[in-house]
């Protein structure tokens, strides 16, 4: 396993899937626990459907108009507002954007890091209900990728895609850890949820 490249892997996978749903589930030093219903399909439109908090609330991104459209108490319901998806009123308080928030831009992310720091497999570990190998990608000194200077993923043995994401700023400061659950690639398109 140490001689495979887990990452390039990951997005050789991301690269052939059409679309995937996922709960997340993200928690952050000072910050709201969040948990939302996360749905892609290429070539970049996102769903999020708010868990917590703001239940209820449903964001779309749309890469054809390049806007936001936020349903505050539900999808297809009244009020919709269309945002810019670098409005802050919709940025995790990480800075994290819609547009800019699929499993394909972390991967981009970790290969930069990648590739000004060290790689280390640690092994296989079981997250939830998955076994997953987990790996470790720390930059150089001084080297950073939105911020990160160290990423620790977990992999899904069977679908190659990241289930765990954890990411730490300078000095070893937790930013953010990030719960991939019920993943699910290729998703028919019935079960996907509407995306307009």
């Amino acid at each position: 396993m140490p001689d495979r490249d887990l990452i390039a892997d990951a997005q050789a996978r991301f690269d052939a899937l059409a679309n995937y749903q996922v709960t997340l589930a993200s928690a952050a030093a000072g910050a709201e626990p969040v948990e939302i219903r996360y749905s892609y399909r290429k070539p970049g439109f996102v769903r999020m459907d708010c868990i917590r908090p703001h239940a209820g609330t449903t964001l779309v991104y749309s890469p054809e108009t390049g806007k936001v459209t936020l349903w505050p108490f539900g999808f297809g319901r009244l009020p919709k507002l269309a945002l810019s998806p670098d409005n802050p009123v919709i940025q995790s308080p990480q800075g994290h954007r819609i547009d800019r928030s699929d499993i394909g831009v972390l991967l981009v992310n970790v290969r930069e890091l990648q590739r000004h720091g060290d790689t280390q497999v640690v092994g296989v570990e079981t997250i939830g209900m998955r076994r997953a190998s987990h790996v470790i990608v720390t930059g150089e000194p001084g080297q950073r990728v939105a911020g990160v200077c160290r990423y620790e993923l977990w992999f899904d043995l069977g679908l190659g895609l990241p289930v765990k994401a954890a990411s730490e700023g300078a000095w070893g400061k937790l930013i953010e850890t990030v719960l991939m659950d019920d993943l699910r690639i290729d998703v028919p398109e019935s079960q996907l949820g509407p995306f307009s």
